[in-house]
């Protein structure tokens, strides 16, 4: 998912854990393994020497264009089957109301 929310842009890990919703520590390991493996490439930024931006490589561009024909067949095969918008936008209710619950279970004070 990564190399998807990438897509065309050139970020950093700090705008890739605002944007993908993951944890810091998940996506610098993961960016190091993707620039280990080809798949990113990882630069020093012109403007702050200190930030470091990373973009898909060729072989991280193909992935990625591999995903998203994946995803326009999932979509059209949905279309095919019993699976409705309403059921989908009811699932993302729910889905919504699980992260709400989840989240403010991370508000409490001691014990489990």
């Amino acid at each position: 998912m990564i190399l998807f929310n990438i897509g065309d842009d050139e970020l950093t890990v700090g705008e890739l854990t605002i944007r993908g919703y993951y944890l810091g520590s998940n996506v610098s390991y993961n960016v190091k393994k993707m620039v280990e493996n080809d798949y990113l490439v990882q630069e020093r930024s012109v403007h702050d020497k200190r930030s470091i931006r990373v973009r898909l490589s060729q072989k991280g561009t193909e992935l990625k264009n591999m995903i998203s024909a994946m995803f326009v067949r999932h979509e059209e095969k949905l279309k095919g089957s019993e699976i409705k918008d309403e059921h989908l936008n009811a699932l993302n209710d729910s889905l919504k109301m699980l992260e709400r619950f989840w989240a403010s279970q991370t508000n409490f004070s001691g014990g489990f």
